[in-house]
């Protein structure tokens, strides 16, 4: 699969390239920037639906699934028809793309299956997946056939959807969203293989993300704190931006494949 619609001409910096292109091991943090540009809206725009209707950051908690599960399970049903319904953009094509010539790790605070969909291996989902629901009691993955939402005909699930949640067929405790919820932990194995893919790299990518939430936000910092170079891809300016080794103004869908385009003629130069 290869990058669609390429602009004609995008200036990649040239420390972006050569930083990039000499690396073996690239670690890659991806925020909502990235599966925006698939839209999929993020916590902090205006919203429709759900969205519009609850505050995410008191729908997204252990106290609204308390009080009201039926309500969180269908809303987190909701917002994975959406994310089924977006494709990758060139920006998740194009890391794809290049991990055909060196090893990327992506770690992404992004919920959807974008990166997954569009080729690549996901190290580490740090705030856990819409599409991987397990029992609230132990733990156990769930699979069943209506952890989905079915929409006939085409249309659209109602934003006012309540869905009880099933059960686990291990200890019939309910099965609840496989998402880190306002207030909890990061998983610890997710957490472990994010700092080892970053201590591990020789460039690091920001993209996409605010770098405002912590403990993510705690990432670039390890690797700056380690003395790797971290690249900070973002059309706005974020925290990271005065601490960033090298920072490019620019989206992830129009960078990424004018990043491994560039990469690539490098090394097609005789």
């Amino acid at each position: 699969m290869q990058p669609s619609d390429r602009p004609a001409e995008v200036a990649v910096p040239h420390a972006v390239a050569e930083l990039v292109r000499s690396g073996a091991d690239i670690a890659v943090l991806t925020g909502a920037g990235m599966s925006r540009e698939s839209g999929i809206s993020t916590f902090r725009e205006a919203q429709t639906g759900l969205w519009e209707r609850f505050d995410p950051e008191e729908i997204a908690s252990v106290d609204a699934w308390s009080q009201d599960n039926a309500l969180v399970w269908g809303w987190y049903l909701w917002r994975a028809h959406v994310a089924r319904r977006a494709d990758p953009n060139d920006g998740h094509i194009a890391l794809a793309e290049l991990a055909s010539s060196r090893s990327v790790s992506i770690v992404t605070q992004n919920v959807d299956d974008l990166h997954e969909r569009a080729g690549s291996r996901v190290a580490a989902h740090l705030h856990g997946s819409l599409f991987a629901p397990r029992c609230e009691h132990c733990g156990t993955p769930y699979l069943g056939s209506d952890a989905e939402i079915r929409v006939r005909d085409g249309e659209e699930p109602s934003p006012e959807l309540r869905v009880d949640p099933p059960t686990c067929m291990h200890c019939l405790s309910l099965v609840r969203p496989g998402i880190v919820w306002f207030g909890e932990p990061l998983p610890v194995d997710a957490w472990g293989r994010a700092e080892a893919a970053v201590l591990a790299a020789d460039v690091v990518l920001v993209v996409g993300t605010s770098n405002l939430v912590y403990p993510a936000a705690r990432l670039p910092e390890t690797a700056l704190e380690a003395g790797i170079p971290v690249i900070e891809i973002n059309p706005e300016v974020t925290p990271l931006s005065r601490h960033a080794s090298v920072t490019w103004r620019a989206t992830a869908a129009t960078a990424l494949p004018a990043l491994v385009a560039a990469i690539n003629a490098g090394a097609a130069r005789p």
